[in-house]
This record gives structure tokens, C-alpha cells and sequence, in this order.
């Protein structure tokens, strides 16, 4: 469909998400997986943010983090895979222009305030390992809160300027999306302008979003591993490192993909490439979450066994 603003031009209305494939009986399998995966990521990421709101032994600001990051784990999948599910069943993969707009903005909102969220993880440990003793001083509720309420609103502020200058791009045709959601770069090349100035502003915001924090937590765990270095016991410092561990498996397989979805040229796009990567650090790393924070994690352990009915982690 199309609408028309002038005399001699045509915008689009809705555009068309190809998704990952035209073949029916493709589909079908590509629904039942992606449905468990997003059932899976929804339950996992519920479960922690219920067992850390039940058990008042995990009233801690970790644990708050924690909760916050599968909050928003739970949103960000949902803003994309139940439209894709749809989709895989239906005979129509429409999408009307506000609802791509609104689609790519809620996307990318939560997706940067994940990036810098995750900064504000990597000082909690860093807090926690180089200075013990002032944990809870330096790390009160109030700095929590403003902590996670600045990230939040950081990355609706940056999202929204992303959103703005992509869909202000005039396109005219065509409006099929070689995407499974409305991603900023490949809504992007479809425009019938040049896209230039446009790459350079999203470049010039990566940096604040993704380069920025990537440094901010290099920098954290440099410190972190210097002072675990100076611990005498072994099992000390091992106990120290497991409790990085999972923050920083989870930061690299988040900020991978999104590095390089978002900060390569549009000239190197690859619809079918970018798709899948897309799908990793969209769906797979909401999914892995749950799974990295539950399985290393004892307190997690305890509070679920304690819920259940049973008094103690072997």
C-alpha cells in the first residue's frame, strides 16, 4: 500500500517482513523452535525476577541488577519474536509504518539501555571486589535506582533518535524488509535517498552506546583482575572469578552481534547474514541469561529450592 504526500511522489504505508523463509512446511518447524524458545526465555527470565522479588536474602543490589537485566530481557524479546511467530503462520507479513516506527523505536530503546546497563553490572562487581567493606555504602539504594533509572532513560532518549532519523528517510518503494522485525539498517536501505549522513549519526551514537560501555567495562575488570590477583587464597579467588564469569559471558555474546549489526558500513548489509545475528543476541541471549546467571549461581539455587519446598543447595 502507499500514500500519497504530493503530486509526483509516493511513500509507503506498510512494509513487508520476508522473515527467514517463503517455504510453508519451513515455516512450521521455524514456529514450533522459535516458540519454545521464546516460551523458555520468558519463563527462565520470570523466574528470576520472581524468586529474587520473593527471597529477601537476594534484596541486594547484584540481585536488583540482575532482576532488571532479565526485566528487560523479557521486553526485548517480546518486541519482536510473537510479531515473528505470527508471521510464520500467517499469509500476511505486513506491518503498517507506525507500527514499524514503533516497533524499531521500543527495539532499540531497550536494546541500548541493555548496552549501558551493563556497565552498571560491571561496577557492582567492581565495587564488590575492590572495595568489600564499603559494598553496601557506596552501593546504596538510592545510587541503585538512579543507576538504573539513568539507563533507561538514556536509552529511550538515544533510541529515539535512531528511530526518528531512520523513518524520516523518505521511502517510496519498494517495502519488502529482508528481516524478520523492523531493524533499523535494513529498514534503512530501502530508502530511495542517500543514507550516508544518516550511517554517520548512527555511527557517532554507536560509539556513545556501544564503544563507551565496552571501554567503561574493559577498564572495570582490568581493576577487578588486578585486585583478585592480590587475593592469597585460591579458593577465594576463584570464588571471585565465578562471580564475573557470568556477567562477562553474557556482555560478549550481547555486544558481538550488536557491534556488528550497528557499527559497519550499510554498503557491507547482508540481509540473510544480519538476520541471523539479529536472532543471536535478540532471542538466544535472553534465552542464555536465565540459564548462565541460574546454573553458577548458588543463591539463585537456594531461593529456588526454597520456593519449591526443599531447605538446601548440595
Amino acid at each position: 500500500m502507499w500514500m500519497t504526500p504530493g503530486k509526483n511522489q509516493s511513500w509507503v504505508s506498510e512494509f513487508i517482513l520476508l522473515g527467514f523463509s517463503s517455504d510453508p512446511t519451513t515455516n512450521s518447524i521455524l514456529f514450533t523452535v522459535f516458540l519454545l524458545i521464546y516460551l523458555s526465555s520468558v519463563m527462565g527470565n520470570g523466574l528470576i525476577i520472581m524468586l529474587i522479588c520473593m527471597d529477601t536474602q537476594l534484596h541486594t543490589p547484584m540481585y536488583f541488577f540482575l532482576c532488571i537485566l532479565s526485566l528487560l530481557d523479557m521486553c526485548y524479546v517480546t518486541t519482536t519474536m510473537p510479531q515473528m511467530l505470527v508471521h510464520l503462520l500467517a499469509k500476511s507479513q505486513t506491518i503498517s509504518f507506525a507500527g514499524c516506527w514503533l516497533q524499531m523505536y521500543v527495539f532499540g530503546a531497550l536494546g541500548i539501555t541493555e548496552c549501558i546497563f551493563f556497565v552498571v553490572m560491571a561496577y557492582d562487581r567492581y565495587v564488590a571486589i575492590c572495595h568489600p567493606l564499603r559494598y553496601t555504602v557506596i552501593l546504596n539504594w538510592g545510587l541503585c535506582i538512579m543507576l538504573a533509572a539513568g539507563t533507561w532513560f538514556c536509552g529511550f532518549f538515544f533510541s529515539l533518535l535512531h528511530t526518528f532519523f531512520t523513518m524520516s528517510l523518505p521511502y517510496c518503494g519498494p517495502n519488502r524488509v529482508n528481516h524478520y522485525f523492523c531493524e533499523g539498517p535494513s529498514v534503512r536501505s530501502l530508502a530511495c535517498m542517500d543514507t550516508h549522513i544518516i550511517e554517520m549519526v548512527d555511527l557517532v551514537m554507536s560509539v556513545f552506546v556501544v564503544v563507551t560501555p565496552i571501554c567503561l567495562i574493559v577498564a572495570s575488570y582490568i581493576h577487578i583482575v588486578k585486585a583478585i590477583l592480590k587475593i592469597k587464597s585460591t579458593q577465594a579467588r576463584c570464588k571471585a572469578f565465578s562471580t564475573c564469569a557470568s556477567h562477562l559471558t553474557v556482555v560478549t555474546f550481547f555486544y558481538g552481534p550488536a557491534t556488528y549489526i550497528y557499527m559497519r558500513p550499510n554498503s557491507s548489509y547482508s540481509p540473510e547474514r544480519d538476520k541471523q545475528i539479529s536472532l543471536f543476541y535478540n532471542a538466544f541471549t535472553a534465552l542464555l541469561n536465565p540459564v548462565v546467571y541460574s546454573l553458577r549461581n548458588k543463591d539463585i539455587k537456594r531461593a529456588f529450592l526454597k520456593v519449591t519446598g526443599h531447605s538446601r543447595v548440595d
